[in-house]
């Protein structure tokens, strides 16, 4: 029986403040990934519950997991996050 190996996942999210209050975060590379937060740290941990409940439902339909490659995103508010 072979083994599945996990990986370590990582995505770039943005963070946008948002007009009405709070922060808004998105992730380009997974299309309608976006979520929002009161507070930054809020908008964090939104996101990243955002990003496994969308390569969850990838998974569960047999879907490719994305990945996206290492671009540099110089003078952007974003942030990689890694997933476990």
């Amino acid at each position: 029986m072979k083994r599945k190996i996990a990986r370590a996942l990582a995505y770039t999210v943005f963070y946008e403040q948002a007009a009405e209050g709070g922060y808004v975060a998105s992730v380009p590379v997974l299309l309608g990934c976006h979520t929002q937060g009161e507070t930054l740290e809020e908008a964090e941990h939104n996101v990243k519950e955002a990003i496994a409940l969308y390569l969850e439902s990838l998974a569960d339909h047999g879907e490719t997991i994305p990945e996206e490659g290492h671009r540099s995103r110089e003078g952007s508010a974003f942030r990689r996050l890694f997933l476990p």
